[in-house]
C-alpha cells in the first residue's frame, strides 16, 4: 500500500552530480520539506484539521531539528543537555540570586540525586560554585562562576548562528510577525491548559 510517507521516501532518493556539500544541504532541505508534507498529509488523512496540522507539524519539526543541532553544539562545548539546562537557568537568574540544588532539579525536571551528580561534575569543571546558605547552614546555594558565564555566552553565540541561518529565509518583518504569533500561543498556554 502506498502512503504519503512511502511516496515521500521514494522521492527523496535522488542523485545529483555537483559538489558534495551542496548536494547534502539541498537534499536535507528537500527531505525535511517532503517529510513535513508527508506528515501533514497523513494527519489530515486520519481526520486532522489541515490548518492545525500544518502549524503544529512545522513547529514540532523545527524544534526537533534545532534540538539535534543544539546537541551537537553542546557536545562541541563538552556540555550535556542537562548541564546546559543548569547553566541557562543560573544565567537567567538575577545576578545576586543563588539557587538551591532542589530548585535547579525542579526547574530542569530531574531527580534531586541526579542533580547532585550533575552539579558535582560542573563544579569540578569550575562552571558553578557552591556556598553554604548564610541563613540556613544545612542548605547549599549554587551560583554561576565566571567560567560558567563564559561557557553560557559561547553556547548562545554558537546557537545564534544556527538560529539566524534557520530564520534566514524570512525578512525582518516576517520574523517579527512570526514571533508575535508564537507569543500569542505561548501566552495562551498559561490561560487555557489542555484538557
Amino acid at each position: 500500500m502506498s502512503t504519503p510517507r512511502s511516496a515521500a521516501k521514494r522521492t527523496t532518493q535522488i542523485a545529483v552530480e555537483s559538489p558534495k556539500r551542496l548536494v547534502v544541504q539541498s537534499h536535507q532541505r528537500e527531505s525535511a520539506e517532503q517529510e513535513y508534507r508527508a506528515d501533514v498529509a497523513a494527519y489530515v488523512a486520519a481526520g486532522g484539521d489541515e490548518s492545525v496540522q500544518r502549524v503544529i507539524t512545522a513547529v514540532h519539526g523545527l524544534a526537533r531539528k534545532l534540538n539535534q543541532w543544539y546537541a551537537r553544539q553542546l557536545a562541541d562545548l563538552d556540555l550535556s543537555a542537562g548541564e546546559w539546562a543548569v547553566l541557562s537557568r543560573l544565567a537567567r537568574s538575577d545576578e545576586d540570586e543563588a539557587l538551591t540544588p532542589s530548585q535547579l532539579a525542579e526547574a530542569t525536571s530531574v531527580a534531586a540525586s541526579s542533580m547532585t551528580h550533575r552539579l558535582d561534575r560542573m563544579a569540578q569543571r569550575h562552571l558553578i560554585a557552591r556556598t553554604a546558605d548564610p541563613d540556613n547552614r544545612t542548605r547549599v546555594l549554587i551560583t554561576l562562576t565566571d567560567e560558567g558565564w563564559q561557557t553560557f555566552k559561547a553556547a548562545v553565540r554558537e546557537s545564534d548562528m544556527v538560529e539566524s541561518d534557520v530564520l534566514g529565509p524570512l525578512s525582518r518583518n516576517q520574523r517579527e510577525n512570526l514571533a508575535s504569533l508564537l507569543e500569542v500561543l505561548i501566552a495562551g498556554l498559561d490561560q487555557s491548559p489542555p484538557t
